[in-house]
């Protein structure tokens, strides 16, 4: 079982994520990492999180054009936020909860 810093920190990580998407996570993860393979684990899923929904999104805007995307961006958009909180309850209970829908990159 996690610590409670370990817990805290992995959990913060998903919620300063609602206000600077990208720079806060990246600054929690990299100084954090190597003292906890635990908030580890959420870094590099909330990087994997972050580029699987950016190419989500992107695919959406582009069919815009043919009207599809107009229904499909709405869902990527609620989805990431469901996600992204689910994320962070879970990293605070302490499980290693792993996003729906997401490409392991990292």
């Amino acid at each position: 079982m996690p610590s409670h810093e370990e817990r805290l920190f992995a959990a913060a990580m998903y919620a300063i994520s609602f206000f600077t998407v990208f720079i806060g996570p990246l600054v929690i993860w990299l100084v954090k990492k190597d003292h906890s393979g635990y908030i580890d684990y959420h870094g590099r899923e909330y990087f994997n999180f972050l580029i699987s929904y950016a190419v989500y999104s992107f695919i959406s805007g582009l069919l815009m054009v043919i009207l599809i995307g107009m229904f499909l961006l709405p869902i990527v958009a609620v989805m990431a936020v469901i996600f992204t909180v689910m994320g962070a309850i879970k990293a605070y209970e302490g499980e290693q909860y792993r996003i729906p829908f997401i490409f392991r990159i990292l």
